[in-house]
């Protein structure tokens, strides 16, 4: 199936043929109102008949047209198995990463050069800094962790590309006796070579701080909300143990449409009242309880 250009092309090709011919057609025929004055004699070679008029068959014209087009394109695609790509497991690995030029853009994070671990290291900090307690706010410290990892790469490349200016140009100046200022000249020429270069790392930087800073502000944004909720939720948990200890009924949080256990609770609400007179606010209930269930897994699993 030929593609949009190739049909306009055809068309095109078309309508300037069927105009050729009906120019010849009417250059042929005898204009209105003129009378026909070539004779016999003026005839070409001496015949008594005018000369026929010249055939003209545009369907073969429209044939020979899609014949050329037909084998314009299977001498493409017959160019095209030539250039296939990497076949290889090294080459399509290699050719993966052509795209990767500073490591400050794409959904490739760790560049072949980077230690995993410290990356793991990396985001075990910031997971404990901001301690997520949704699936959305882990998201979150994930992408600001790596917008993070981007941003430390900034530095190393600037000095990169410094050292290598001072190696390529490091014949440059020669003239000049004083080696402070030899030194300076050829800072200068390096950041002249590769201006682009540094504008663009600097570009990049503000654009990960520009995100990292929105980032941020989303997930605190989204942990006051959660944690005000969480705030309503225990105070209203409160209200019902109370109203159970007047009816003289047994405190269920489960039963009574918690997602908390009676365990749970009562901890928190220890640890918050250990905590409140010292710093005047109330501590983070999920924090506090996700920390309580995993010792208490750590304990059963001893």
């Amino acid at each position: 199936m030929p593609n949009r250009a190739q049909r306009r092309a055809a068309e095109r090709q078309n309508q300037r043929l069927a105009a050729k011919a009906n120019k010849t057609t009417l250059a042929q025929q005898v204009p209105i109102g003129k009378p026909q004055t070539m004779n016999a004699t003026a005839s070409v070679g001496g015949s008594d008949q005018p000369p026929p008029p010249d055939t003209f068959n545009f369907q073969d014209l429209v044939d020979e047209i899609k014949e050329t087009s037909e084998a314009r394109r299977a001498a493409n695609r017959a160019n095209a198995q030539y250039s296939t790509g990497p076949k290889t497991p090294e080459g399509k690995a290699k050719s993966s990463m052509n795209a990767v030029k500073t490591g400050l853009t794409g959904r490739s994070v760790l560049l072949p050069s980077d230690d995993a671990l410290m990356y793991y290291e990396h985001l075990d900090r910031h997971f404990a800094e901001f301690a997520p307690a949704t699936n959305k706010e882990k998201a979150l410290v994930q992408t600001i962790a790596d917008t993070e990892w981007r941003l430390l790469r900034i530095a190393p490349l600037e000095a990169g590309i410094y050292a290598v200016g001072r190696r390529k140009l490091a014949d440059q100046f020669a003239d000049e006796s004083n080696l402070a200022n030899r030194q300076d000249l050829i800072t200068a020429e390096i950041f002249l070579t590769y201006r682009k270069d540094f504008s663009n790392l600097a570009l990049q930087e503000r654009r990960l701080r520009n995100q990292r800073k929105a980032d941020v502000a989303e997930l605190q944004q989204l942990q006051q909300e959660r944690i005000q909720q969480r705030r309503d939720l225990i105070a209203h948990a409160r209200q019902v143990a109370n109203r159970c200890a007047q009816l003289k009924r047994d405190f269920y949080p489960a039963g009574l449409g918690f997602d908390f256990t009676f365990g749970e609770y009562t901890h928190f609400c220890d640890r918050n009242q250990e905590q409140y007179p010292l710093t005047h606010r109330d501590l983070d209930f999920d924090t506090v309880v996700a920390a309580y269930r995993a010792a208490q897994k750590e304990q059963n699993a001893a």
